[in-house]
């Protein structure tokens, strides 16, 4: 059977790239994006498989009536994709309140409305697949991108918890994790907060160079994804592994160092249970 896809943040990038996936293989989208114009040529190409809606992620109500119409049109959900944000750059010194805030609103706030919003449909139809689609930037954190990445860890974390919460219902969540792709990401979807002089030097020697992967590439993987009878809670694209595990070893080095420190943080042994 064909699967009914709900994915935001479709006008470009990696949520354009698996929409044009799941419809050419015979599936059915709502794709959303605040400039429904952008979507389109897609009703155009795959008339009566697409429905195309105007949906800003940060409205709540908003998010609720597409999720409605969506499963009105096409009686059901299957795969949801929560795609849809940006990455702010400033280090955590130069971010107003402001910008902290719509990074936090839409990569965060965002995705837990559409998350929301599905899920009564999810447990009715008794089944579905969830992505949050966090990157690389959900486990590890680079200088400079600070806001980015707490919207990112937040995300993880809640979806951390709701995989326990929702898989009584056959309901699946899968953080997927990209590393660096060559999207228009940088150009289109990044703000920067007003640079302080005093960072200059901090900004000049945290200078990373990264090896970029074929965006075009994720495809094959989203769809093996969403059609795998046991899906993976995790799912990091590209090639990102081999930083990602050296990492968690320095983590699991640290905690066994001061393991001695945190035992006796616990107090004196005995029955303290409540």
């Amino acid at each position: 059977m064909s699967k009914v896809w709900f994915v935001t943040g479709t006008s470009t990038g990696f949520g354009r790239l698996w929409t044009e996936a799941a419809l050419e293989r015979g599936d059915r989208v709502v794709a959303t994006a605040r400039d429904p114009e952008k979507l389109r040529d897609l009703e155009g190409r795959f008339p009566g498989t697409v429905l195309a809606l105007e949906l800003d992620v940060t409205d709540r109500e908003g998010v609720f009536a597409a999720v409605d119409r969506a499963a009105g049109h096409f009686g059901r959900i299957d795969v949801v994709v929560n795609n849809a944000g940006y990455g702010h750059f400033g280090m955590v010194e130069e971010l107003s309140e402001r910008e902290l805030r719509q990074q936090m609103e839409t990569n965060f706030f965002g995705a837990v409305w559409v998350t929301q919003a599905v899920l009564p449909v999810l447990r009715r139809q008794g089944g579905g697949h969830l992505l949050q689609v966090t990157s690389e930037g959900g486990v590890r954190a680079y200088p400079g991108i600070g806001a980015y990445h707490a919207s990112k860890w937040a995300l993880e974390g809640l979806s951390e918890a709701l995989w326990q919460e929702v898989e009584g219902f056959g309901v699946h969540v899968t953080c997927v994790e990209p590393g660096p792709y060559a999207t228009d990401w940088l150009d289109r979807g990044s703000r920067r907060s007003a640079e302080s002089p005093d960072y200059a030097r901090a900004r000049a020697g945290n200078a990373v160079e990264f090896e970029i992967g074929e965006a075009a590439a994720t495809a094959p993987a989203v769809l093996a994804l969403v059609d795998a009878e046991h899906p993976p809670r995790r799912l990091l694209l590209g090639r990102v592994f081999p930083v990602i595990e050296e990492l968690y070893q320095e983590r699991l080095r640290t905690w066994r160092e001061w393991q001695p420190v945190s035992l006796a943080a616990f107090g004196a042994p005995g029955d303290n249970r409540t």
